[in-house]
């Protein structure tokens, strides 16, 4: 199995994708286990196993049972009895719902949010696409699409509604997962810049162009995802 040792950078940066309940050192390890697999190194074809990551990350079992199950139902990894946890591997039909649903959701999400928005939530907002700029400039990938995931999940939050938010978190990791899979899809160059037009779009209430700048976002994802997707599978 690749080395889960993470990089200086990444242990610099907070946890990107929320997983409320927990305790400090089951979220670290979800976090370090998420972006792990966000950069490769822990492929599909690999295993690995409740005791490793306990030794790895000196959490409880227990810990890392609620980690594994979180991530089992995002649908990153996959739990079978009697087998070790992979990663999974959503197909371009999967992907293609999840990415159906996001644009449903977010649609909804960002309009609200132009009406809610604190200024202090639109400062953190800021904040991560600072975040992702940097890591996007520095070529480190897994944590850009860490942090555009994280981007989402906050602007979800700035919307005040519960149940949808979390309905977004249900999918936003299945989706960093297929980017992550597709080496010629985002996060791009522009990446950042997309998600600064956004939050200027709702930093001034213009809930029109939040709308129309999240769906061609999100459409531009959906296309550069499924196209890669069915040349993978064309080649293989």
């Amino acid at each position: 199995m690749n080395s889960l040792a993470t990089s200086p950078h990444t242990r610099r940066m907070p946890a990107a994708l929320p997983f409320p309940g927990l305790r400090a050192p089951a979220e670290d390890l979800y976090r370090h286990l998420l972006e792990a697999i966000l950069e490769q190194r822990i492929g599909p074809a690999e295993r690995f196993t409740e005791d490793s990551l306990k030794a790895m990350f000196g959490v409880s079992r227990a810990e890392v049972r609620r980690v594994l199950t979180q991530l089992s139902h995002e649908q990153v990894i996959v739990l079978r009895a009697h087998h070790r946890p992979r990663v999974a591997e959503p197909d371009a039909e999967r992907i293609r719902q999840t990415l159906h649903a996001r644009r449903l959701a977010e649609a909804t999400l960002v309009r609200m949010a132009c009406r809610n928005a604190s200024p202090d939530g639109l400062k953190r907002l800021r904040a991560c696409v600072e975040r992702l700029r940097l890591a996007v400039a520095q070529a480190r990938r897994g944590a850009a699409i860490r942090l555009s995931g994280e981007f989402h999940l906050q602007l979800a939050q700035l919307a005040g509604n519960a149940p949808l938010a979390h309905f977004l978190g249900s999918l936003v990791p299945l989706t960093s997962l297929a980017i992550a899979r597709n080496a010629g899809q985002a996060p791009e160059g522009d990446t950042w810049q997309a998600h600064l037009a956004i939050v200027e779009a709702v930093e001034g209430r213009d809930a029109d162009k939040a709308a129309v700048l999240m769906g061609r976002y999100l459409e531009r994802l959906e296309d550069g995802l499924l196209d890669s997707t069915r040349e993978r599978r064309a080649a293989g």
